[in-house]
């Protein structure tokens, strides 16, 4: 599967990059292809393209707070957890994308 996820966190700092990393390393783990986007206190980093939001099959949106450029999700299968979630309990969060994805293929 592949997904694109976007991480922002209120403060934009720790957490944002804490949920990234786990988010890569559950994708990894799991054998899926992963490229998350980090809205913080650096702005946009590691921006999703046009063509990887075309070629994905979920986004995930680890996010406590607004973000910029939240229309371009309209239409798309999307996923939205805590941070604490793509933390703590990542596998949980591909189980359930897993599912999700089944269930519209």
């Amino acid at each position: 599967m592949k997904i694109v996820a976007v991480t922002a966190c209120p403060t934009g700092v720790a957490h944002t990059y804490m949920a990234k990393a786990a988010l890569e390393k559950g994708a990894k783990k799991r054998g899926h292809e992963i490229k998350v986007e980090t809205q913080g206190a650096m702005g946009i980093e590691n921006e999703i393209t046009e063509k990887e939001l075309d070629e994905c099959d979920l986004v995930i949106l680890a996010i406590e707070t607004g973000i910029n450029k939240m229309d371009r999700f309209k239409g798309r299968k999307v996923m939205k957890i805590t941070i604490a979630q793509a933390i703590g309990k990542s596998d949980e969060v591909f189980a359930k994308a897993e599912t999700a994805i089944k269930g519209i293929s």
